[in-house]
């Protein structure tokens, strides 16, 4: 290489600067495959909690997946059991009424919320049975009974009322139930006049 007009030859570049980078933070990413990021967001949200394939499809649409990739990845999650929407229904039903003491008629509802299919959920709820329901409502009713022991007879009743009714129990069950855990506290259900008048 011939010197310059100062008599130094120029400094010879390097090969790593004469050709583009191939990889690293220079280097210019590929399209993301679609597949493949829907599937990293499904996997996200299966390892955080279960969710049914309705709410993995709200998850994907979110983040702007395509609808037919979005299908073909899930279609493949059911194949291998990742996503199982009965399996779903039947622990959610379990858990809920368990831990929450939900009647089915609030159990119902979050199927709903959740996309669960109407038969799907029907066959899950068949776990739930009167004879469940009323021992749930009771367990209930007894623990809030505790907190409301010094209140108004007719207060407590309508409290109590109120918070099976946040539960899915219906007005003949709370009825009952009710009256009986009060009676074990000495307190007649019938002594008070309209005392199961509609809640305002």
């Amino acid at each position: 290489m011939a010197p310059d007009a100062s008599g130094r030859r120029p400094r010879a570049r390097r090969r790593d600067e004469l050709e583009p980078p191939s990889a690293g933070a220079a280097a210019v990413d590929p399209e993301p495959d679609a597949e493949e990021v829907a599937r990293t967001i499904a996997l996200r949200q299966l390892t955080a909690a279960p969710r049914s394939r309705a709410q993995l499809e709200e998850a994907l649409a979110r983040r702007d997946v395509p609808a037919d990739v979005a299908a073909r990845v899930l279609d493949r999650f059911t194949e291998v059991g990742l996503v199982d929407d009965v399996a779903y229904a039947e622990m959610l039903v379990r858990t809920r009424h368990a831990e929450r003491g939900l009647a089915r008629r609030a159990l119902a509802q979050e199927l709903r919320r959740k996309g669960i299919d109407a038969e799907v959920a029907e066959v899950a709820l068949e776990q739930v049975d009167d004879a469940d329901e009323e021992t749930a409502a009771r367990r209930l009713v007894e623990k809030k009974a505790r907190s409301t022991a010094g209140l108004d007879r007719q207060v407590r009743r309508r409290r109590l009322a109120a918070m099976l009714a946040r539960k899915g129990f219906g007005p003949g069950v709370a009825v009952r139930v009710i009256d009986e855990v009060l009676a074990e506290e000495g307190i007649d259900p019938l002594a008070e006049p309209g005392a199961w008048e509609p809640l305002d």
